[in-house]
C-alpha cells in the first residue's frame, strides 16, 4: 500500500477491492466505540478508539508502517536494510512483523519488563532480540537499552535506528492516519482528549489534528507514577508501555493542558472494570486512562464528550493484569 493510501484512511476501500496485498494493508481503520456501560454514572460521554484491533495488536502498527514507507520513499532505508529499535514490546512487534514485508530485518532491544508473550512473538517473527538486564541510574532500563542500540548500530553495517522517542514521523503517523479517522468517525465535537503517554507521539499527533477542527480541545496526558516524562521523581514501574524513565525529545509540554498520574494498581483495576463492563480485553495503559477519566470526570462540564485511545491488546498482559492470583497489585 502506498503512503497516499495510508493518509486517506488506512486501508483500501472495499468498494474497489475485497482482498489485501499483504498484512500491511490491514493496518488502520480501527473502530470507535461509546463506553456507556463503564461510565454510565458520569455526566459525560466517553468514546474509545480501539487501536488494539490493528493486525499486530497495537497502535504501533500504524507508526511502524508509516515510518518504513516514508523512509523507503525518501531513501533513508533500502530493501535489504536493517532497523534497530528500543521497545518495551508493541513497537518491536510491529516492526518485526512489518519489516519482512518490505524486505527489511530488525533488531529489537528489550528489557526484563517486556511481557513473556511479546518475547515469544518477537522470536517467532524472526527478529533479533537483545535483552538488557542492567538497570540505569533512574532505576529503569531505557538508558541501558539505548546504549545497546548504539552498539548494535556499530555492529551491523547500514543499520538505522527508528528512535520512536525523537522521530517526528511517529507523531505524524497519528496526525495523518489515526486522527484523520477519528474526525471522520465521530459525529460532533470532542471536548477532552485523554491519552496514556510514553513517547507522547500518540497524544500529540491526535491532538494537533483535532485542534484544527475543535480549537477548544482540552488534552490530558496519563502518566505512570515513577515516570519522569514531565519531571516527576523516578520510581519502579512494572507495567510496560506506560511512562518513561527519560523525557522524550518529541514532548511539547505547552501543548498538553493537564497531566494525571496513575498508580499501577489503579491501571490494573481499570483494565478489569473495562473487561467486566464492556467486554474489552485491553492492555495496561487502557486501564490507566479508564482510571484517569473517572478521576477527572467531576471537573468536566456536564455533557462533555471525552475521547480516549486503547493502544494495545490485553492478552499479552494476562499474568501482569488479569490473573486473579495477582489480586489488586500487578
Amino acid at each position: 500500500m502506498s503512503v497516499r493510501t495510508l493518509l486517506a484512511g488506512g486501508s483500501r476501500s472495499l468498494a474497489t477491492a475485497t482482498t489485501r496485498h499483504s498484512m500491511a494493508d490491514t493496518v488502520g481503520d480501527t473502530p470507535v466505540v461509546e463506553l456507556d456501560r463503564l461510565f454510565h454514572d458520569l455526566p459525560v460521554t466517553v468514546f474509545a478508539k480501539l487501536e488494539f484491533l490493528n493486525p499486530f495488536g497495537s497502535t504501533k502498527d500504524r507508526v511502524a508502517r508509516y515510518v518504513i514507507e516514508r523512509w523507503l520513499a525518501d531513501g533513508k532505508i533500502v530493501k535489504g536494510g536493517h532497523l534497530v529499535e528500543s521497545s518495551s514490546g508493541n513497537f518491536a512487534i510491529a516492526l518485526a512483523a512489518l519489516a519482512p514485508l518490505y524486505d527489511l530485518t530488525v533488531t529489537c532491544v528489550v528489557d526484563p519488563n517486556t511481557c513473556g508473550p511479546n518475547l515469544a512473538i518477537l522470536r517467532g517473527l524472526g527478529a533479533r532480540v537483545e535483552m538488557v538486564d542492567e538497570p540505569d541510574l533512574n532505576d529503569g532500563y531505557l538508558h541501558s537499552r539505548l546504549e545497546r542500540v548504539r552498539e548494535v548500530l556499530d555492529e551491523v553495517p547500514g543499520s538505522v535506528c527508528v528512535n520512536q522517542y525523537a522521530n517526528e514521523l511517529c507523531w505524524r503517523a497519528h496526525y495523518d492516519s489515526t486522527a484523520h479517522e477519528i474526525v471522520r468517525q465521530i459525529d460532533g465535537p470532542v471536548d477532552t482528549l485523554v491519552v496514556a503517554v510514553s513517547t507522547t507521539a500518540t497524544l500529540l499527533g491526535i491532538s494537533r489534528r483535532l485542534r484544527e477542527r475543535w480549537p477548544a480541545l482540552h488534552t490530558v496526558a496519563v502518566d505512570a507514577k515513577g515516570s519522569v516524562i514531565f519531571g516527576g521523581a523516578p520510581g519502579p514501574r512494572r507495567l510496560p508501555g506506560l511512562g518513561s524513565s527519560r523525557t522524550p525529545e518529541l514532548l511539547c509540554r505547552e501543548e498538553i493542558d493537564e497531566v494525571r498520574y496513575v498508580q499501577e494498581q489503579d491501571a490494573v483495576s481499570g483494565c478489569r472494570d473495562l473487561l467486566h463492563t464492556e467486554g474489552i480485553l485491553a492492555g495496561a495503559s487502557s486501564g490507566a486512562v479508564v482510571s484517569a477519566i473517572h478521576a477527572i470526570a467531576g471537573d468536566l462540564p456536564a455533557g462533555s464528550r471525552v475521547l480516549t485511545v486503547f493502544p494495545d491488546r490485553g492478552e499479552r498482559y494476562i499474568d501482569l493484569v488479569y490473573d486473579p492470583a495477582v489480586g489488586a497489585e500487578p
